[in-house]
């Protein structure tokens, strides 16, 4: 029996360590870090932002702006590129605005306040799938 403790207990500490490392944790994205949501001095401000993120599902996207002066709203990816502000998927006007991800397709979000969307005011991020779920997806 005195053989069973060590056993049970590798077998716990086994699972335990499996879990954690298959279990992926929410990230909350300050957008823009501590610039926040504002119209940019350079045009791929946005863009390099994105790149240096990894985002997958359950991770929350948080838009600092100041009320007034901007908004955020989900759009398409057709809406991102030519800065459409009528056709919106959702909008938030007041600020931090949080928008959580709920699926791995890419995400794009512009600013529909006066011409911020062409003054780059816009981003798109891509979701990855986490490393567990992928070889889930190939089977």
């Amino acid at each position: 029996m005195a053989n069973l403790k060590p056993s049970l207990f590798l077998i716990i500490a086994m699972v335990v360590a499996s879990m954690e490392f298959n279990h992926s944790v929410a990230t909350k994205h300050v957008v823009g870090d501590s610039f926040g949501w504002a119209v940019p001095q350079n045009a791929g401000f946005y863009a390099m932002w994105s790149l240096n993120h990894t985002f997958i599902i359950d991770d929350t996207l948080i838009f600092n702006f100041a009320d007034g002066f901007h908004n955020v709203a989900k759009v398409t990816k057709e809406a991102y590129d030519t800065c459409d502000t009528q056709n919106l998927i959702s909008i938030q006007t007041t600020s931090p605005a949080r928008f959580t991800i709920n699926n791995v397709d890419n995400h794009y979000y512009i600013c529909i306040v006066g011409l911020h969307c062409k003054s780059f005011l816009k981003l798109a991020i891509r979701v990855s799938v986490p490393n567990n779920s992928s070889a889930m997806l190939s089977h």
